[in-house]
């Protein structure tokens, strides 16, 4: 089979698939995971039923599959912030700010949806990816007296994480920058007590 064919079937199932991952999730959105089903998925998707049990099995697969392209992007998006120009620490603010409004967008996930977008071993992959990233960017900017270096990067690493969870609860985008502000705060190098306190 020429290789331009086999490209051109690759990009047809490519655009098919995400075509399904985005349909799925706003039905599941709008009516929520228990009434969506196979057949209105397929139907909205412009594809047959058939077709669409070729790509999943049914529609918790589809949703798994669409939190794991959410959550390759999301890491694709800090990296990037991470790896531009600029101060470990001006990189740092930049990636716990995006970090802590991707928490806010998913506060939208209902109890049940929640429990099966969390299940799967992509999230503990994704987390242990993204810890690993924040730490060797913490010890970076410890390195250039940007952040407090008297904790390990790997303590400061757990405390931004769960200082950030907090945004899911947070409404507004001006509540979510203080939080971040709040938490950069923690993170700035301490001044020592001598060096400020008055002479006699």
């Amino acid at each position: 089979m020429p290789k331009l064919w086999n490209q051109t079937i690759e990009e047809h199932r490519r655009a098919v698939r995400d075509t399904v991952l985005e349909t799925a999730a706003q039905l599941v959105a709008e009516q929520g995971l228990r009434a969506v089903t196979m057949s209105r998925i397929a139907e909205q998707s412009g594809i047959g039923r058939a077709t669409l049990y070729k790509y999943f099995p049914d529609v918790e697969s589809i949703i798994a599959a669409w939190h794991e392209s959410q959550i390759r992007a999301h890491l694709d998006e800090l990296a990037a912030l991470r790896d531009r120009p600029g101060t470990p620490g001006e990189r740092l603010e930049s990636v716990l700010e995006r970090y802590a409004f991707i928490q806010q967008q998913r506060h939208g996930h209902g109890g049940e949806l929640s429990a099966l977008l969390h299940r799967g071993d992509h999230v503990a992959h994704a987390e242990q990816h993204l810890r690993r990233f924040l730490q060797s960017l913490l010890a970076e900017a410890a390195e250039a007296d940007q952040v407090r270096d008297d904790i390990a990067p790997d303590e400061l690493t757990g405390y931004c994480l769960h200082a950030l969870a907090g945004a899911g609860s947070l409404s507004s985008k001006a509540a979510v920058k203080r939080l971040v502000a709040i938490t950069l705060s923690g993170l700035r190098p301490q001044i020592a007590l001598s060096d400020h306190t008055p002479h006699r």
